[in-house]
């Protein structure tokens, strides 16, 4: 997931207080005695997707541990940074946190997270790199994978037949044929009607053709990262975006993806760019959906300008241990039974993706999620996982840039070069 909040004075309070606490790895402090209660502090999603997991992992712990009380407490991810910046200040945290995979760098490297043994838990060797190497720093590791998504192409089987178009398509010039097909047979008749739905400020739709072309939001030189958006494979990358969008999208350009279910429910999109699940949330009616287009959506995996499929953003979750936690190895137990082949099974039942590459071939090809599981196959992209990237998601860089590039204000290498600047005052720091 990507970064939600972050507060740079409480981190440098964390570390002034870690320093003071001498907190070390899962060597000290491991609580494995019986009896007493382990907090564990999840996202949402698994109380609203998966409790059923929630609540075998805990069943399978309790016998595992008679007498130790676990209390999972829900967050939600526009706060959860926050609260956690500020329990981390003080003595009395949770054992297990869930991380978004792009949110695990800056408490990484200011110590907030115990290390931990891969050996320990299940297919480690085959999770996927896109939640692996967030979780490592300096060969060892601080984290274990949870569950991650996939972006693909979401299209209306409907629209797809009244345009004549065959079936999902399976290359970029097919990609293309597609839009020009839904813009000829329903664009004339509304000009409100977007063959494909891609708002201006879309950043991880946008890097995805960056990434396609060969380019990199950022790259490292030695121990210091460097933004790379003017570079002239980012800048090819961002121009077939713009090309894209000038051509086959209607709509404020000023506007970024956060509403993309209900703008789509409304009848004028035929394909767009998303997750799994938008697909039935443009059909639910508490999304802003319309429930009059259950059953008409339908998904493939998005090819790419490059001849390849577009590479998505993998966006998903780690489990971590505070480094302060007094029951560390308890806490790694219960994520052990939380991540394990047979929980990343329930996952998949879930529609969600599981942490994995072998099991990956476990996801129904011919299910919502199968052109997910191939996407993320390829590997997929993610953010740098460079100290200060959370500076740089919260100062709106990357949506700024690429709203002044849809709209024309600036070209895309006047508007990447300027990117790159505001990158670079804050990406290294701690």
């Amino acid at each position: 997931m990507a970064i939600r909040a972050s507060c740079r004075p409480l981190v440098l309070t964390l570390l002034l207080s870690l320093a003071a606490a001498g907190c070390g790895g899962s060597g000290s402090g491991s609580g494995s005695g019986a009896g007493g209660k382990l907090t564990v502090w999840l996202a949402v999603d698994a109380q609203e997707n998966w409790p059923q997991l929630v609540q075998s992992t805990n069943d399978r712990f309790a016998k595992a541990h008679p007498g130790v009380r676990v209390d999972v407490q829900y967050q939600q991810w526009t706060t959860k940074n926050q609260k956690l910046d500020a329990v981390l200040a003080g003595k009395n945290v949770p054992d297990v946190v869930e991380m978004g995979n792009s949110e695990t760098t800056n408490y990484i490297v200011n110590g907030a997270f115990a290390t931990l043994d891969p050996a320990r838990f299940d297919q480690s060797d085959a999770w996927l790199p896109a939640l692996a190497d967030a979780c490592r720093d300096n060969g060892k590791a601080y984290c274990v994978p949870y569950y991650v998504g996939a972006r693909v192409g979401v299209y209306r089987t409907d629209y797809f037949t009244q345009a004549g178009v065959p079936g999902a398509p399976k290359t970029y010039p097919e990609l293309l044929s597609a839009f020009d097909r839904l813009k000829s047979t329903f664009g004339t008749q509304d000009p409100n009607f977007s063959a494909l739905y891609m708002p201006g400020r879309y950043w991880y739709a946008a890097m995805a053709f960056l990434k396609d072309a060969g380019g990199e939001i950022a790259v490292k030189d030695g121990n210091r990262w460097k933004a790379s958006l003017s570079s002239p494979n980012s800048v090819a990358g961002l121009t077939e975006w713009k090309r894209l969008i000038d051509a086959y999208y209607v709509g404020d350009r000023a506007k970024d993806n956060g509403d993309q279910p209900a703008v789509v429910g409304q009848g004028r999109v035929g394909v767009f760019y998303g997750n799994t699940w938008e697909a039935g949330a443009a059909a639910d009616e508490r999304s802003g959906g319309d429930p009059k287009l259950k059953d008409k959506f339908a998904t493939f995996p998005f090819p790419g300008p490059s001849g390849k499929l577009l590479p998505p953003f993998l966006g998903g979750s780690t489990l971590a241990v505070p480094a302060k936690s007094t029951r560390k190895d308890l806490a790694a137990d219960w994520i052990r039974l939380f991540t394990d082949r047979e929980s990343q099974k329930t996952l998949i039942a879930a529609n969600t993706l599981p942490n994995n590459t072998t099991q990956l071939t476990e996801v129904a090809a011919g299910g919502i999620n199968g052109p997910a599981a191939q996407a993320a196959a390829t590997g997929g992209w993610m953010t740098p996982f460079a100290p200060g990237w959370t500076s740089v998601e919260k100062s709106n860089v990357l949506p700024e840039m690429l709203e002044r590039i849809a709209n024309g204000k600036a070209s895309v290498q006047d508007a990447a070069r300027e990117a790159d600047r505001r990158i670079d005052e804050v990406i290294n720091e701690r």
